[in-house]
C-alpha cells in the first residue's frame, strides 16, 4: 500500500502522540458520569441519531467517553488494559497509523449507525464496544503469545482469546443475516446464548453493526500486512527481531561447533585450534583478522571503526560488533 506510505509521510506530524492515554481519561470521565449521574450518558452523550438530526451533533464526538466496563471492580483492570494495548501497537506501528485505526473505528461506528436509522428507523446507540474489540483483535495479531491471567487466576495466551472473540463475532454476522431461515428452536437457542436479538429487524442491525464497525480491523490485517510499504517504527522493529533471530542461531552453532572442536582435541583428533599456532602478529601479517562479529561476520578488516567486545551472558567467547552487542540474544548452550 505506497499510497499509505505516502499519506503517513505528509500527515504524520499531525498524528497525536500516546493517544490511549487520552482515550483512557475520556473513559474513566465516563465511568464517573455512569456511576454518579446514571442515565446523563444516554440522555445527552450516546451515539442517537434521532437525537442527531435534531441539532445533536456533539454526540458524533461524545459518544466515546463510553467506558470499556461499568464494573467498579473491574475498570481499573479494564482501562489499564486498554491502555497497555494502544501503547503496544503505538510502539510497534507508529502514532500515525495508530492514530488511523483508531479513528477509522470511530468513523466507522458512526457509518454503522447512521446506515441503521436510515435502513431500519433504528435508533441503534451504538458503543465503544466495537471499537475497543478492534484494538483487542489487533493487539492479538501482532502479539498472539502473550499470557494474561483470565479471571485474575487462570493464565491464557491473547491469541485463545481473540479466537473465542472472533467466533462470537462471526455468528452475530452470519446467523444475524440468516434469521429469517433458521429453525424457531435454533433462533431461541441462539437468543439465550446472547448471540441474536429477539426480533429479525435487531438481528439485522447488529450484524451490520458488527461487520461495519470492525471493517478497520479487517482492512489494515488482510491488505495492509500485505502490502509492502512499511512504517519506519515497523521496519526498525522488524530488523531488531531478525538481526536477535540471526544472533541466536549463529551462536548457537559456532557454540556447538566449539565444544565439538574441543572433544576432538581431547581424544587425539586435529582441531582448528591445535593447528593454529601463530601469533597475533602473525595473523595481521597474513591478513586474518582477530576480532569477527558472531552476528553479521564482519571483522576490523571490513571496517576499521568498528569496535568488538565479549559478551559476559553468552555461554562461550562470543564477539559483538558495536551494532550488534546489544542486539543479540544471549547464547545459553541449550542444544534446540
Amino acid at each position: 500500500m505506497n499510497w499509505f506510505a505516502k499519506f503517513e509521510k505528509k500527515f504524520s506530524k499531525y498524528a497525536i502522540k500516546n493517544l490511549m492515554f487520552y482515550i483512557i481519561i475520556l473513559y474513566a470521565i465516563g465511568f464517573v458520569m455512569n456511576m454518579f449521574f446514571n442515565g446523563l450518558y444516554d440522555a445527552y452523550f450516546s451515539l442517537d441519531f434521532a437525537m442527531i438530526f435534531k441539532g445533536q451533533i456533539w454526540r458524533l464526538v461524545t459518544f466515546i467517553i463510553q467506558p470499556p466496563s461499568d464494573n467498579i471492580f473491574f475498570v481499573i483492570f479494564v482501562l489499564y488494559f486498554y491502555y497497555l494495548i494502544g501503547t503496544v501497537l503505538e510502539k510497534i506501528w507508529g502514532s500515525f497509523k495508530f492514530n488511523v485505526y483508531f479513528f477509522t473505528g470511530v468513523i466507522l461506528n458512526i457509518i454503522a449507525s447512521l446506515l441503521i436509522y436510515l435502513i431500519w428507523g433504528l435508533s441503534f446507540k451504538l458503543s465503544t464496544n466495537y471499537i475497543n474489540l478492534a484494538l483487542f483483535m489487533a493487539f492479538a495479531m501482532e502479539q498472539p503469545d502473550m499470557e494474561v491471567l483470565l479471571f485474575f487466576f487462570i493464565p491464557i495466551k491473547i491469541k485463545w482469546m481473540a479466537i473465542f472473540d472472533a467466533v462470537i463475532f462471526g455468528i452475530t454476522i452470519v446467523f444475524g443475516y440468516l434469521s429469517p431461515f433458521l429453525p424457531i428452536k435454533v433462533w431461541y437457542s441462539l437468543y439465550l446464548a446472547g448471540f441474536l436479538a429477539p426480533t429479525g429487524v435487531m438481528c439485522y442491525a447488529n450484524a451490520t453493526a458488527a461487520l461495519i464497525s470492525m471493517l478497520n480491523f479487517i482492512i489494515f490485517f488482510f491488505l495492509y500486512k500485505k502490502g509492502p510499504a512499511r512504517s519506519s517504527t515497523q521496519r526498525n522493529y522488524e530488523k531488531a527481531m531478525r538481526t536477535a533471530k540471526k544472533a541466536q542461531q549463529n551462536a548457537r552453532r559456532d557454540y556447538w561447533k566449539q565444544n565439538n572442536s574441543t572433544q576432538a582435541g581431547t581424544y587425539g583428533y586435529a582441531s582448528e585450534g591445535s593447528r593454529t599456532q601463530e601469533s597475533q602478529a602473525q595473523h595481521a601479517k597474513r591478513g586474518v583478522p582477530k576480532h569477527r562479529c558472531a552476528v553479521c561476520g564482519r571483522t576490523e578488516l571490513d571496517d576499521e571503526n568498528l569496535t568488538f567486545r565479549f559478551c559476559s551472558k553468552c555461554a562461550g567467547n562470543y564477539e559483538y560488533c558495536s551494532d550488534h552487542l546489544y542486539t543479540h540474544i544471549h547464547v545459553t548452550g541449550d542444544k534446540k
